[in-house]
């Protein structure tokens, strides 16, 4: 007699593939983080400069990185920015864990990993981020192609934080886990470095996977340091990864110094992110 348990599991191990979905991280081991010699790994005293909703034009800021949406720049932008100042490096911006109905690719995702809205985002939805065995692995890698045949030197991911949102999916920590391990190894296995954004609580298991962390507001949030979260990103620093952090509503006067004293590079930015910043350390 057969065992319908068993059978109610291969059927659902069989549903799980044809959509794509990864086993939940604790029902296996994570991946082995993917070297990357050649990559990309900033000093921790790194000038820079976060703009996204605007192309950056010449002249250029005398900063040592930019990050800039990788749709909107141009392979001439891209080369631009490398040839205008010696050693300087380009980090492409894409989002990895939603869906933005704006973008040339937005056909591409299944509709089936859509998900709700994301707060004060129009056209913007969570995705089912434990598909990425799937079709929506394929579009992502598409994106980390685009990034390394434009010329860029790194890709920042965002929205990889969707197991502490309402998504609509019944994310967990492990599926972030797993999601955000395999971005970082695949921007590695192909010659870019990968920069982690938020995720503050995940910050150490995914420490030895990125190469630097980029945040936001974790001085107005109070979860920059280890004494105030558990785990901060001064561990980072001491690991030898630079950190990157932008606060848009505290006064410079109310984190600034707090900042340079972790060593973490930090600008004062807007919301929409254009051209305007105020950096801490000066340049």
């Amino acid at each position: 007699m057969r065992d319908p348990k068993r059978l109610v599991l291969i059927l659902f191990a069989a549903l799980v593939g044809w959509l794509g979905l990864a086993p939940p991280a604790s029902a296996r081991e994570l991946p082995k983080p993917v070297s990357c010699p050649g990559c990309w790994k900033p000093a921790l005293n790194t000038s820079w400069q976060w703009q996204l909703f605007t192309v950056p034009t010449e002249p250029f800021l005398d900063v040592a990185m930019y990050d800039i949406d990788g749709f909107n720049a141009s392979a001439a932008t891209v080369q631009r920015l490398h040839a205008t100042k010696k050693d300087r490096k380009v980090v492409c911006y894409i989002s990895a864990g939603s869906h933005e109905n704006w973008r040339p690719d937005a056909a591409e995702f299944p509709s089936a990993v859509l998900g709700k809205q994301l707060d004060d985002w129009e056209g913007e939805r969570w995705l089912d981020i434990r598909a990425f065995n799937g079709p929506l692995g394929t579009v992502l890698k598409k994106r980390m192609d685009m990034c390394k045949s434009k010329g860029f030197d790194a890709i920042e991911f965002d929205n990889v934080d969707g197991y502490g949102n309402d998504t609509g999916f019944p994310l967990k920590a492990d599926d972030q886990l797993a999601f955000n391990t395999w971005l970082a190894n695949e921007a590695h296995a192909r010659g870019l470095s990968a920069g982690l954004k938020n995720d503050v609580p995940q910050l150490k298991q995914l420490q030895p996977y990125f190469d630097w962390a980029l945040n936001e507001e974790c001085w107005e949030q109070k979860e920059c340091t280890s004494a105030q979260a558990g785990y901060g990103y001064d561990k980072y620093v001491a690991a030898g990864k630079a950190v990157f952090n932008v606060e848009y509503n505290l006064a410079t006067s109310a984190f600034c110094a707090k900042s340079n004293a972790q060593n973490f590079n930090s600008l004062k930015k807007k919301y929409d992110l254009d051209a305007y910043r105020v950096p801490c350390r000066g340049v």
